[in-house]
């Protein structure tokens, strides 16, 4: 028989940020609202994390207590009880528990009937009497509290006189955890925390743990794929013009349009996945503004900026060769133009790669075509914007309303040099145009080449190492 579902009700003064915990800690961006207003909850909610297909635990969303100071007096008056518990449910029992005080009778009745409550904490706020209060009453249903210090990356955050409080009262065991944005681990330690007050929990709660932690293992290890199948798709992508329309500046100038957006499009869509990978809609700008989500929400990686960006980085140590084989008619843009090799010397080379790309382009030589295609600089601004993105996801609480700042994900060099050792290795994929999805879908012949899944990934461990070396 399995066991039950640890129950934990969720309880704090009013706009504490619960919900937004509990968002969280469920990767539910839909569950409950979070807003500014404060008592936004009005009733207790429930919901699940399921750990193998079954709920493991079941939260408790509760309304914010209001005015713990009044309840404290009134069931002062009710007389004696035998215990701190028998006094709540004699309030219970009378009529202003379904009267002024009704919001605090929701959580006093839910704290009874759980096995151990989360006390979440705005530690923005000044430590007040009535929080000492609130406090109190809490403790009087006898159930085990775990604090949760909410907001402490805030400036504002008062951490120590709230540690002070709570050590006043006994509760040491203190949870700092950022619901806006968490910090990575801070889950496996939420939950580390709660085995020492459910020690007859124990064993659920390590599975709860385990599977968090393999969950966490196996996101990084996805993004790290599909961010690694953008740059082989991209390193794959190539157009022909003829010699005519190439020279032509003004017919030109809508295939090197019509590419960059092409590649923008892949990129854009890359960015959908890694958002729905960790839980967040693009129609979240509202409650989450993620970058650039009105509109584009894509950085322009054809713009000068960022070209140079790409430049400067990869001539730090990280160059990683030419991007398109022999000799570039033209570079613009990011893009490469050009047929490769003059004839003559390129030609024992094409042989002896039995006619690979530069066959190809001898080919388009002879053919008076030229291969548009895109330059390393794009590869790596690519990856390393996609890397950046994703460290900002991890860090990113599914009740922010804050705009994700990738510039402030960056962790070191981390991304910058597992971004270069990605353009190093997708090298490969310039040799097979026929591997790039077209329309967002790779045929099933390309995704099934062995070569292409290689490559993939080992490309995708390769992007890893800016995770492994945080």
């Amino acid at each position: 028989m399995q066991d039950p579902a640890i129950r934990i009700a969720v309880v704090g003064h009013t706009n504490a940020g619960k919900t937004s915990l509990l968002r969280t800690l469920t990767r539910r961006v839909d569950f409950g609202e979070v807003s500014a207003r404060p008592g936004t909850t009005r009733h207790v909610e429930r919901i699940e994390l399921k750990v193998r297909e079954r709920a493991a635990v079941q939260f408790f969303d509760t309304p914010g207590l209001e005015d713990a100071v009044s309840l404290r007096e009134h069931i002062a008056q009710l007389g004696d009880a035998p215990t701190p518990p028998e006094r709540i449910r004699r309030f219970l029992e009378g009529p202003e528990a379904h009267g002024s005080f009704e919001q605090e009778a929701k959580v006093l009745r839910t704290l009874l009937e759980v096995d151990a409550a989360f006390l979440v904490i705005d530690a923005r706020e000044p430590v007040l009497p009535k929080y000492r209060d609130e406090i109190e009453l809490l403790r009087s249903c006898a159930r085990p509290v775990l604090p949760v210090l909410n907001f402490v990356r805030d400036d504002a955050a008062r951490e120590d006189q709230w540690r002070q409080l709570l050590a006043a009262y006994g509760m040491h065991a203190v949870v700092r955890f950022d619901a806006a944005a968490p910090f990575v681990g801070a889950e496996h330690e939420l939950y580390q925390d709660l085995v020492t007050l459910l020690r007859e929990r124990r064993a659920q709660l390590q599975e709860v743990i385990a599977s968090l932690d393999a969950e966490f293992a196996q996101r990084r290890g996805d993004a790290a794929a599909r961010i690694a199948e953008l740059l082989v798709d991209v390193a794959a992508t190539r157009r022909t013009l003829p010699a005519a329309e190439f020279e032509d500046a003004a017919r030109r100038a809508p295939q090197v349009a019509a590419l960059q957006q092409a590649v923008s499009a892949k990129a854009q869509r890359c960015t959908s996945d890694l958002l729905a990978l960790y839980g967040f809609r693009e129609g979240d700008a509202a409650e989450a503004a993620l970058p650039l989500l009105e509109g584009r929400w894509s950085m322009d990686f054809f713009s000068p900026e960022a070209l140079k960006d790409a430049s400067l980085r990869l001539g730090k140590g990280a160059a990683v060769g030419v991007a398109v084989g022999v000799v570039a008619d033209l570079a613009l843009a990011g893009l490469s133009l050009g047929a490769g090799a003059a004839l003559g010397g390129a030609i024992g080379g094409a042989v002896s790669q039995g006619w690979g790309p530069l066959g190809r382009k001898l080919a388009n030589k002879l053919r008076d075509l030229h291969e548009l295609t895109v330059e390393d600089k794009v590869l790596y601004a690519l990856a390393a914007w996609q890397l950046q993105l994703t460290q900002a996801l991890e860090r990113r609480g599914h009740a922010a309303t804050q705009r994700i700042d990738t510039e402030a994900a960056k962790d070191g060099d981390a991304p910058t040099r597992a971004a270069a050792d990605a353009v190093r290795a997708v090298q490969p994929a310039r040799n097979h145009p026929e591997w790039e999805a077209r329309g967002g879908v790779v045929h099933h012949f390309r995704r099934a080449s062995p070569q292409r899944e290689a490559l993939v990934g080992t490309l995708a461990q390769v992007l890893q190492r800016a995770f492994a070396a945080r």
